[in-house]
């Protein structure tokens, strides 16, 4: 029997599964790792960690199995991470990954100084404290010593490819995230390489996400690896969101809205990503930094627990802003953070519960409000176990929502590398109450008012 093994290399935990022929899971793994955050604003990872967790994960994936039945590997992983390598491909400090938010100054350097309309020209996208060249520069400002002996540079997946083929190689998915990747064309941008300080030399080899670059012998495999894709690209090929018209909602630990597009699309609004898929074609993105990591925040870091309370209704007065990393899109903030607004001696657990739920939930409705309308979305991610958050997310949005029932990146990997899509398995459908459409949007007016009162709260100079 013919298997394959696909890989997310998430922000809290390396996910693993095995998958046969017909897209069926076989068996699945989870290896946690650290995360880094020395300073206010700063979120970093050991990549050595990313590794020996991959290493792990495979052992305890492939045991008591002939390894030789595992004929392909397909890794999909975090975003805009930036790694970097010495001469004797040393990792020469932690990854800063892509909700750290330090950046804001070479941010505004790049759309300012530079200028939006260049960076779009150049890259499809305008730049934001997330993605990949922000952090150069600022490495190249802060730590010249670091900059000085970096000969490679690459993505968190691409550094677990490199140790699993020796072939330093990333996908047009991943790279598009960087800002110095032509998405319309998907090359590298040499004007971009050049404003960074950077040559082209120092970066990965640019494959199509099916593309195979090489073979792994880890753990005794003898089995082909494909280039892989980001994670949301790869979540996409994973619930089958690979037509336009199609849209896909992943709620992780950041959210997104994914649309699948034919062609290279430059959106109205700067706020949305315009990136390459998994699929040879294009897509169109909106990301919020905070989205399941809130509902974790609630109930495991303010109340100590590790369930959710059942939700209230949507009466509750109680807002909450969902920016506990500040906000992507629509808004390209760094600096915001997140509040409860509305707090009472009478507000209750299930209050804030709901507020939660319905914080994030608006979160993505600002995201989708940019986007060419869709009937319905399917959704994937963690947050997709709370049945009742499910319920605010469809009426917020008033969508017909498609649960869907797969290990999202890691499952897209592994479709990637068996050359497979497989229509996804439909854990539950659920129906917006159009009862609540009034209700909601209303709500929705209200929470659009607050963005710009915290927003000048925390542009305030000291």
């Amino acid at each position: 029997m013919n298997t394959y093994i696909g890989i997310d290399l998430g922000t809290s935990a390396v996910k693993l599964i095995l998958t046969d022929d017909s897209g069926a899971i076989l068996r699945t793994v989870s290896k946690t790792y650290p995360l880094l955050q020395p300073r206010a604003h700063w979120s970093e990872q050991n990549p050595e960690d990313w590794w020996l967790a991959v290493c792990d994960g495979i052992a305890e994936l492939t045991a008591g199995m002939n390894p030789a039945d595992v004929k392909g590997v397909g890794v999909g992983g975090q975003m805009h991470g930036l790694v970097m390598l010495d001469a004797n491909d040393n990792v020469l400090r932690p990854a800063i990954l892509w909700n750290d938010t330090r950046t804001g100054k070479e941010t505004a350097y790049l759309n300012d100084v530079i200028g939006k309309d260049r960076l779009q020209n150049l890259t499809g996208n305008i730049a934001f404290a997330g993605f990949t060249a922000p952090k150069i520069l600022w490495v190249k400002e802060n730590e010249p010593a670091v900059f000085a002996a970096c000969k490679k540079i690459c993505l968190p997946k691409d550094y677990i490819n490199y140790k699993l083929t020796g072939v330093f190689a990333t996908d047009v998915s991943d790279a598009s995230g960087t800002l110095y990747f032509d998405v319309a064309n998907r090359c590298w941008s040499k004007p971009m390489l050049d404003l960074l300080g950077i040559d082209e030399a120092m970066l990965p080899q640019v494959f199509e996400s099916e593309d195979v670059i090489g073979k792994t012998t880890l753990c005794g495999l003898d089995a082909a690896v494909v280039a892989g894709a980001g994670d949301n690209a790869a979540a996409a090929i994973g619930t089958n969101t690979v037509r336009a018209g199609q849209c896909n909602i992943s709620l992780g630990t950041s959210g997104t809205v994914f649309l699948p597009t034919d062609t290279f699309v430059q959106p109205d609004n700067p706020a949305l990503h315009s990136f390459c898929h998994a699929n040879g074609k294009w897509h169109l993105m909106g990301c919020i930094l905070s989205a399941a990591s809130c509902n974790k925040w609630l109930n495991e870091t303010v109340f100590e627990s590790d369930y959710a309370v059942e939700c209230g209704n949507a009466d509750n007065d109680l807002y909450f802003m969902p920016y506990l990393s500040g906000e992507r899109c629509p808004h390209n903030d760094g600096d915001v953070r997140g509040a409860f607004i509305g707090l009472s001696h009478t507000t209750t657990r299930k209050q804030m519960q709901s507020a939660v739920f319905e914080g994030v939930a608006f979160a993505i409705r600002d995201c989708l409000a940019l986007c060419p309308p869709v009937a319905r979305a399917t959704v994937c991610g963690g947050g997709t176990k709370s049945r009742d958050w499910m319920q605010v997310l469809a009426d917020v949005l008033q969508l017909e929502l498609h649960i869907i029932d797969n290990e999202g990146p890691a499952y897209g990997g592994a479709l990637l590398a068996a050359k497979q899509l497989h229509a996804p398995v439909v854990k539950a459908v659920v129906t917006p109450n159009a009862d609540l459409a009034d209700i909601y949007e209303k709500k929705y007016r209200k929470y659009k008012q607050l963005y710009p009162m915290l927003r000048d709260f925390y542009r305030q100079e000291d």
